[in-house]
């Protein structure tokens, strides 16, 4: 079966590529199985050169890379070239950081001499998902390869192109074949490819669903695994926060990437005493979003991934207006080619709701009000995920004193919630286990192993 891309802006066909054959599989395996062996080996030095050199890959194509983007997914051209930059960044970081991450540390115990190695694994398998396709494999792949691991690559199938287009980065920045790969695949070919001997942990973006697959049989066959899931971040916005600034940026933490993000500000937690005029400005600025063609350099939001997933936030909308929410602006799709979904907000959001119980994973914001500090905290708790949250106040040492009690795996205090390759980034609860980037992120595929001598 044919692996094929369309593109949500105009229902044309981007790309269309055949489905790897099991021989095709079996003979990547072998051959990422085979450069690990001397790529593991090889000096950080050597690892440096080429991952800098695939951030001048990316840079000088980047446009190119953008489109590829834009066209298969719907990301607006300015976000696009942004990501591709973001994906440069985590190359260089790692570059340039991970030698000293991993370098041994000697430990005092009652050994002549003891310390601790970080070692690769071998070939770690990455299921990636379609709303941030090149950043989502950049964050995995810069510190595994760097590592010393070699990377395969299930892309979501509705962005092959750009699984592609990683690929050819990867070959042009100097890589061999084998450190990293693209397997044009459909999901039913994870789980075999998860429990092959030759693959040594698995790392996945996407669905809670997903996640529970992978995780099982990553734990069937006792390897280790990390799962970025969902989320429906909390942006708490207490009465002596800058008003302005929390309805600009959380305007911007809703609607970037079209709402589909797992890390977008998803309910808005606001006190009732500042409530109104919070979302007056906040309906200001999600009416002045510009929405258009995703190749126009002046649209701030393109079109939602597909039609199916429009239906699923018109059901969402519906339903938790039904229940009492009440619609303060947008509420429908647009009336033009593709799938457009209006900036939306929901107003007196409440338990039992859609926009409450849900993550809704396009540009549908849900105000839940609460009557001060303590009530927010238990709000933004109230919640099966636990990935991101933003907490707005002029008081800074509250701010600090409520961060111990928010669940969440990271708090942006008067920010936008975003991944940073200097800063650990993952969740708890529904959300999925484990952590990316910074030295947290690159030790999660290697084998942290113990030497004592005497």
């Amino acid at each position: 079966m044919p692996i094929q891309s369309t593109n949500p802006a105009t229902g044309e066909i981007v790309f269309t590529y055949p489905e790897l054959a099991p021989e095709q599989i079996q003979s990547k395996l072998a051959i990422a199985e085979a450069t690990f062996q001397f790529w593991k080996e090889a000096p950080f030095s050597e690892r440096a050169a080429k991952m800098k050199n695939l951030a001048g890959v990316l840079r000088g194509q980047s446009r190119r890379w953008a489109e590829i983007m834009t066209r298969e997914m719907g990301k607006p051209i300015t976000a696009a070239m942004a990501e591709v930059e973001k994906c440069a960044w985590v190359c260089e970081y790692y570059a340039e950081n991970a030698e000293r991450i991993l370098a041994a540390e000697t430990i005092a115990t009652d050994a002549s001499e003891s310390f601790v190695r970080f070692e690769p694994l071998g070939s770690v398998l990455a299921v990636m998902p379609w709303n941030f396709p090149f950043w989502q494999v950049y964050r995995f792949a810069a510190p595994a390869v760097m590592a010393g691991n070699v990377a395969l690559l299930k892309h979501a199938s509705n962005v092959p192109g750009c699984a592609e287009a990683i690929q050819e980065t990867f070959a042009a920045a100097g890589f061999a074949e084998g450190i990293f790969q693209n397997l044009l695949i459909g999901s039913n070919q994870v789980d075999g490819i998860v429990r092959d001997p030759r693959v040594k942990a698995v790392t996945l973006t996407g669905s809670e669903y997903a996640g529970r697959k992978v995780a099982e049989a990553a734990g069937d066959e006792i390897k280790p695994s990390v799962l970025e899931l969902g989320g429906s971040d909390a942006f708490i916005v207490l009465e002596d926060a800058d008003l302005e600034a929390a309805a600009k940026i959380g305007a911007m933490a809703r609607l970037q990437n079209c709402g589909q993000s797992c890390i977008a500000a998803k309910r808005f937690i606001v006190v009732e005493k500042i409530a109104d005029n919070f979302i007056e400005l906040f309906k200001q600025n999600f009416e002045a979003t510009l929405v258009g063609d995703p190749m126009d350099e002046a649209t701030q939001m393109g079109p939602l991934i597909s039609e199916k997933s429009l239906q699923e936030i018109e059901r969402q909308v519906k339903e938790s207006i039904k229940k009492g929410a009440r619609l303060a602006t947008g509420g429908q799709r647009l009336e033009r080619p593709g799938s457009f979904f209006a900036p939306t907000i929901l107003t007196d959001v409440k338990p039992g709701m859609p926009a409450y119980e849900e993550e809704i994973f396009g540009p549908v914001a849900a105000v839940i009000t609460v009557r001060g500090a303590d009530e927010a905290v238990r709000a933004a708790n109230d919640s099966r995920f636990g990935l991101g949250s933003s907490l707005w106040t002029g008081n800074l040492e509250r701010a600090k004193a409520l961060v111990p009690r928010i669940e969440a795996g990271s708090v942006f205090i008067n920010g936008l919630v975003k991944s940073d390759p200097r800063l650990p980034f993952g969740g708890l609860k529904k959300s999925g286990y484990g952590r990316e980037l910074s030295s947290y992120g690159i030790k999660e595929f290697v084998n942290i192993k113990t030497v004592w001598i005497k």
